[in-house]
């Protein structure tokens, strides 16, 4: 895997679009002071996700952008991209170029970071150049002071510097994701101790609830069962005095017909003599 092309549009001095070609044998770049050396190992830094402005010699990250000079207006937008061969897939992308590009536009600051293209995360880029020796903190980018400020810096801060260059950062990285997986799970247990706590309290006054609850039922129960019979046993008795009654009003319609048959005979009688 090598760098085989820097664009820059935007950036910085570039106010044009440029392209820097690095074919195989390119071991650095010359130039006098004022030339943009420094721009483009800052444009570099700076699509690998460089977030700190100091960093980049600004006092804010849209000073990135091409802030316009007396024949040339000022741009809207900065724009960078990095193209590496990965015919041999040191990273892990399957493709045999991948390009990084960041994009950072004057209204809002507003970034964008694209991988071939296509929208990213920061993460994702990290990610992917992570043990590769790419970097924005990894010695492959070494501007100017960075050899004094290694000499002068405190073993610590060494440190970091010869765990990059060995490749360990990738898992450090991956350790202090776990260790915060593992502090988010241990306040989500946390939490479900206290719902657990809070619901265990209102347990007591739920089952006193509970059994009210089921006598209410069995009371219920029973009432209905009562006022059934009792329903039951009223039908009976009506229906038996309404029988009683049938039978009452069957004699009282005989003894009337009787009674107006030997009236007729009586009329019938009379009426002879």
């Amino acid at each position: 895997m090598y760098l085989k092309k820097i664009e820059l549009h935007g950036f910085k001095s570039f106010a044009d679009k440029v392209n820097i070609e690095f074919q195989p044998g390119i071991t650095g770049i010359v130039g006098p002071n004022g030339c943009g050396k420094s721009n483009i190992s800052d444009a570099v830094r700076w699509v690998l996700g460089e977030q700190s402005v100091k960093s980049l010699r600004g006092s804010n990250m849209a000073d990135v952008i091409f802030a316009g000079s007396q024949d040339r207006r000022a741009q809207n937008l900065a724009e960078v991209t990095l193209i590496f061969d990965n015919s041999d897939r040191m990273l892990n992308y399957d493709y045999n170029e991948v390009e990084i590009t960041r994009r950072l536009y004057r209204q809002g600051n507003e970034a964008e970071y694209l991988l071939n293209r296509q929208q990213c995360r920061l993460k994702d880029i990290t990610d992917l150049l992570l043990d590769t020796g790419l970097g924005r903190d990894s010695l492959s980018i070494i501007s100017q002071g960075n050899i004094s400020n290694f000499a002068d810096s405190r073993p610590e801060e060494r440190r970091v510097i010869f765990e990059e260059a060995a490749g360990v950062s990738k898992y450090k990285k991956r350790k202090i994701e776990a260790i915060r997986k593992l502090e988010r799970t241990t306040d989500n247990l946390n939490r479900i101790k206290d719902i657990v706590y809070e619901l265990e309290k209102q347990i007591a006054p739920l089952k006193k609830q509970k059994e009210k609850a089921e006598v209410f039922l069995t009371l219920k129960e029973k009432l209905t069962s009562i006022e059934v019979n009792v329903l039951v046993h009223e039908v009976s008795e009506l229906k038996h005095q309404l029988d009683t009654l049938s039978l009452q009003l069957k004699d009282l319609n005989e003894r009337h017909s009787s009674l107006d048959a030997e009236i007729l005979l009586k009329e019938k009688v009379l009426m002879m003599r």
